[in-house]
């Protein structure tokens, strides 16, 4: 009646945390500002955070992946205009 007892755990798989990107935005504000494209997704990106901590993860996925396509059009336009500008130098 007073055996050992047998406990089963039951190990969840943790859900990966929705990304944010802060970084990234940071850097775009900074370097790529082409049409203010990097701080707008900055806000995006803080929003995202704000999201994650708020434990909302739906909205988090969204707000972070407005903010990859904004940060992936500031830095495609940045490096353009860079070129550009290095372009006109030269010549």
């Amino acid at each position: 009646a007073f055996g050992p007892t047998v406990t089963t755990y039951v190990q969840q798989n943790p859900d990966p945390s929705p990304q944010d990107f802060v970084l990234w935005s940071l850097f775009n504000t900074m370097f790529c500002n082409v049409f203010c494209l990097g701080f707008i997704a900055l806000a995006f990106s803080v929003k995202a955070r704000d999201r994650k901590i708020a434990q909302d993860p739906a909205s988090a996925v969204a707000f972070g992946k407005t903010a990859r396509s904004l940060n992936i059009a500031a830095l495609c336009l940045g490096v353009i205009t860079i070129i550009i500008g290095i372009v006109l130098l030269v010549i």
